[in-house]
């Protein structure tokens, strides 16, 4: 399985990290998302299992490490359950209203 491989604009939807999947390939297409470190144009970028996405958006940087797949969009829980946050917590608490200025 570890073969397995998805679309970055697709994966993106899926994380819920935008709304849209064309909304998602806007995103990688305006370079806002490292894979591994490396910026990617390419809305059809491959991504797997272990890599680390850098996503620029809304005024934060998110770093998330791909732990899953799934085969449609599905609720919060399941879109937390594709990826690890290693992102840096925002001050003052977990909410992220609160780090909002």
């Amino acid at each position: 399985m570890s073969g397995e491989r998805h679309r970055l604009d697709v994966w993106l939807w899926h994380a819920r990290c935008v709304r849209t999947r064309s909304a998602a390939a806007d995103l990688v297409r305006a370079g806002h998302v490292r894979l591994n470190g490396a910026r990617v144009s390419a809305p059809a970028q491959p991504v797997r299992l272990g890599d680390v996405l850098t996503v620029a958006l809304a005024g934060r940087v998110r770093l998330m490490k791909v732990t899953g797949f799934s085969e449609r969009r599905g609720d919060a829980q399941a879109a937390r359950e594709t990826y690890l946050d290693l992102s840096e917590p925002l001050e003052g608490g977990e909410g992220a209203s609160e780090g909002k200025h």
